[in-house]
């Protein structure tokens, strides 16, 4: 299945949930889209439900199925509670890491950056979005890509960090310092959903 390119502004109205993580599509028609408007949902199917929280997820973080899949085959093999351990890694991604340092403003611009190999990771330059960051490396900016206006209008915009990373503006560089707690991730995801789904 390949990734989704669509209308984002359409798929978070359908889903409930800001996908570009600026808020602006529910803002505008909190409902899905259609020609009913606000009240053409049905009550949806226990499957339904689970199905919708995948996606709702696997949007949020711009993955294919296999890639979303993969990561939830891998989380199932750690200790602890299989859901949160899965939003873990997906936090882990390289990409989101980049989106959550305020370097890029989307997560699809966050992943062109490192494709594009402008992203180091402990000095080392990485050009795998799904590169699992571990605690205590240093993400920075190439830099002959630190002029680069896509991250300097970025920066200009960001004024949140996540608490389980730090980042130097100056120097274009942050740390993942520690795992994140799920209480630190997106409370509109309901992962035992996605967990019951996979388990089907």
């Amino acid at each position: 299945m390949s990734r989704f390119t669509g209308s984002v502004w359409k798929k978070s109205r359908r889903l409930g949930i800001s996908l570009t993580g600026t808020g602006k599509e529910l803002d505008k028609r909190p409902y899905a889209p259609g020609q009913h408007g606000p009240n053409q949902r049905k009550k949806q199917s226990e499957y339904g439900l689970q199905l919708q929280e995948k996606q709702k997820l696997r949007f949020t973080y711009g993955l294919n199925e296999r890639q979303f899949r993969n990561l939830f085959d891998k989380a199932g093999k750690q200790k602890g509670i299989h859901g949160e351990n899965f939003m873990i890694l997906l936090e882990s991604r390289l990409d989101n890491l980049v989106y959550r340092l305020g370097l890029a403003r989307t997560r699809r611009q966050a992943r062109q950056l490192v494709n594009h190999g402008h992203i180091l990771v402990d000095g080392s330059r990485v050009d795998i979005p799904s590169y699992l960051v571990k605690p205590g490396q240093a993400i920075g900016v190439r830099e002959r890509s630190q002029k680069l206006d896509i991250i300097k209008e970025a920066i200009e915009v960001n004024n949140f960090v996540p608490e389980y990373t730090t980042f130097n503006a100056d120097k274009l560089e942050g740390t993942y310092t520690r795992l994140p707690e799920r209480s630190e991730l997106p409370a509109e995801i309901n992962e035992a959903l996605i967990v019951e789904f996979y388990s089907r």
